[in-house]
């Protein structure tokens, strides 16, 4: 399968005021089933006041009136389903809005019903928030304090409290009783903090605490009452896993207490960056393939990997892995990097026509409440437009800019003024633009898509990687019965020339496919950010 990430907000406006909605999801249905895709990833919908855009929920079980209602979501529902893709929606149950009835209820007293559903303290531990600063902020009128991993307007709910879990499992079987056909689990690792809430290592800075709060003595037991939900209505579970490692990964995808099908990992969005991208450096190369093959090695036989570059939580890829002075050909190489190896091939919007990162003049122009966080931890002394320049190249914000439909107005994303700036480049780069443009981005995409689709080496096929210390080249075979496919891409913007391995030389080829015009399969001198994919016999 191959899903499509939606972030509403910023995909399409269908209602003509300013903001992304499942009207314009419903709009553009047809276009994304023309990449090929399998199935749809709906970012949060329901009703927020958008601390975190969505991701601090104050009603699991209705929709945010920016996007339309239910009887909206039921009419994109169908569609998907008539042009026979799947959806799935995020499940965000790490934690709430502050502004959730529960949590209004929960901090009025220790007497309370709900005064359990999340975590609360008289005195804090040592951990801190992994969006601003510590992670406990006191509550006046209960008179105690309450954890929040995230922002202080989205406390960690109490999984231990199996009123919380039935909870729960009752918002799962409102959507799943509607139709959708499973959850992308936000942070589910988080669910189960350590017994007793020790305090973190001092000696970690900006993640004081991940190790305590993450992968707790209890998350798989949770995880299989959810399970046992889905198991009903035969639906995916894919969960998010920060800082999960192969190993940890594992316990949760197999054996005796698998309770996901699939989880994203992150080791391989770290080829720039450590942690997070609040702590920056060069992108290393052999540093992203030692993340490709970690995985593809690990799981092979035993579960299923997850495959993207982008999702709302990164900037974009061409800006971080890629060159935007080689934005064709390095978008069009990455996409062949990464589609073509083992797993579920996931597409976050604009990233199939190559849209890049949004360079605004101030702070204050941004809306990401991670990237003013990062701003401020910044040294104060350093240079205004040093600190700018990290904020540009790490900000989520360049995710969330509008889709760029056209040359029009606004990038045909509206009709009105966006929520949100669009990125200047939308003259060049847009939908309209590359559907004419054979050699484009998007119809480069299309053709991973369909190959990968049609071909059972490249869905079932054993991995190998070639020459893993070049710092210029990731090349990788896949392996099938007697089918043999090597996927060979240069990540340089300088000519490169490559060697094949010796079991591949004198081998009768055939070049499947090429992000360049007249590239002579034999002739192995590669252009700056070619990619190709040979089947050989």
């Amino acid at each position: 399968m191959t899903f499509y990430q939606i972030w509403v907000r910023s995909f399409k406006d269908g209602n003509g005021d300013g903001i992304g909605d499942l009207y314009g999801v419903y709009e553009k249905l047809d276009y994304i089933k023309s990449l090929g895709i399998d199935g749809i990833w709906l970012c949060p919908v329901y009703p927020s006041p958008n601390a975190d855009y969505g991701y601090d929920i104050s009603d699991y079980k209705n929709i945010h009136p920016d996007f339309g209602d239910l009887a909206q979501f039921r009419k994109v529902l169908d569609r998907v389903h008539e042009l026979g893709m799947k959806l799935i929606m995020d499940l965000v149950v790490n934690h709430t809005s502050d502004e959730h009835p529960w949590f209004l209820e929960s901090r009025k007293g220790k007497d309370n019903p709900y005064s359990d559903y999340y975590i609360w303290r008289d005195k804090p531990n040592n951990w801190d928030s992994l969006f601003e600063g510590k992670a406990w902020e006191y509550d006046e009128v209960r008179g105690q304090y309450y954890l929040h991993i995230f922002s202080k307007k989205q406390p960690d709910l109490n999984m231990d409290n199996p009123k919380v879990r039935e909870e729960v499992k009752s918002i799962m079987r409102f959507w799943l009783d509607m139709g959708v056909d499973g959850f992308r689990e936000d942070v589910i690792n988080f669910i189960s903090k350590k017994e007793g809430l020790p305090d973190g290592l001092p000696f970690i800075p900006a993640v004081n605490g991940m190790f305590a709060y993450k992968d707790g003595p209890h998350i798989h037991e949770y995880l299989a009452e959810f399970r046992e939900v889905c198991n009903e209505y035969d639906c995916i579970q894919i969960g998010e896993g920060p800082m999960t490692t192969v190993k940890t990964a594992l316990m949760y995808m197999t054996g005796k207490t698998k309770s996901l099908d699939m989880m994203f990992s992150f080791d391989h969005m770290m080829a720039d960056c450590l942690y997070t991208e609040y702590i920056q450096r060069p992108f290393s190369l052999r540093k992203l393939k030692r993340a490709f093959s970690k995985w593809q090695y690990a799981l092979n036989g035993r579960a299923w990997n997850t495959l993207y570059l982008e999702n709302h939580d990164h900037p974009r890829i061409i800006n971080r892995y890629g060159s935007v002075y080689f934005r064709r050909e390095s978008g069009t190489m990455l996409a062949a990097a990464y589609i073509f190896q083992q797993g579920t091939v996931f597409i976050y919007q604009g990233q199939e026509i190559g849209m890049t990162n949004i360079r605004l003049r101030d702070i204050d122009d941004y809306m990401d409440i991670s990237s003013k966080t990062n701003f401020s931890k910044y040294h104060i002394n350093d240079p205004l437009d040093e600190r700018m320049k990290r904020i540009y190249k790490s900000s989520r914000d360049s995710s969330r800019t509008p889709m760029q439909w056209s040359g029009l107005r606004y990038a045909g994303f509206s009709t009105a003024r966006p929520w949100f700036k669009v990125n200047p480049n939308y003259h060049e780069v847009n939908v309209a633009a590359e559907e004419n443009d054979p050699d484009s981005i998007l119809n480069f995409y299309r053709k991973c898509v369909w190959l990968k689709k049609h071909c059972k080496t490249l869905v079932y096929g054993s991995y190998r990687e070639f020459y893993p210390k070049s710092h210029r080249i990731y090349m990788y075979e896949r392996v099938y019965n007697d089918s043999r496919w090597l996927i060979i891409c240069s990540f340089s913007r300088l000519p490169a020339e490559v060697k094949l391995p010796p079991e591949y030389e004198g081998r009768a080829r055939r070049l499947v496919l090429c992000n360049y015009r007249g590239s002579d399969p034999y002739d192995m001198h590669l252009r700056p950010y070619e990619a190709r994919v040979y089947k050989f016999r």
